[in-house]
């Protein structure tokens, strides 16, 4: 049996809300929290800051399900500066806000830890971004790290979420 767990970015959390606001659509929330609740649903604590810079509403929601942000550890300080090691352009120059390799490493912190179920545990990070020839974003890294990299659509779908 695997039980999937997702490590989701900003932009998919503001293109939900975007195109599907929480006001209006509360089906995807209802099932979004569903996840968070059941441990399946983790965003670095870098993710959080960023909403709370840029989405007043969705920083509410973030607030109520503020379990699924993880404070940064030892092992992902070290993975990230791994990351901007190899891709330095990972992170715009001058840009204040930069959740992209903590979300990165987030996952890889997740995969590399030892289980301690019976269940295989698969760990997938889910983001808009998307792979454009060698332009270094999220999906390029996890490709290259062989972590997957999904947008909120193909979460929803491997959830056979309905709405």
């Amino acid at each position: 049996m695997t039980r999937t767990v997702y490590i989701i970015d900003t932009s998919s959390l503001i293109e939900l809300n975007k195109h599907n606001p929480m006001d209006i659509y509360h089906t995807p929330w209802k099932k979004m929290a569903g996840l968070v609740k059941s441990d399946r649903l983790y965003a670095p604590r870098e993710v959080l800051d960023e909403i709370n810079r840029f989405d007043d509403v969705l920083s509410k929601w973030a607030k109520k399900y503020s379990k699924m942000f993880v404070e940064p550890t030892e092992e992902q300080i070290k993975i990230v500066k791994e990351i901007l090691k190899k891709y330095p352009s990972l992170i715009k120059k001058g840009k204040r806000y930069a959740a992209d390799p903590w979300v990165i490493a987030l996952a890889i912190e997740m995969i590399r830890s030892p289980q301690k179920t019976l269940v295989e545990i698969k760990r997938i990070v889910v983001t808009e971004e998307k792979i454009r020839g060698n332009k270094v974003k999220i999906p390029y890294v996890c490709q290259e790290y062989t972590i997957e990299a999904i947008d909120i659509l193909d979460m929803f779908r491997l959830e056979g979420w309905k709405f």
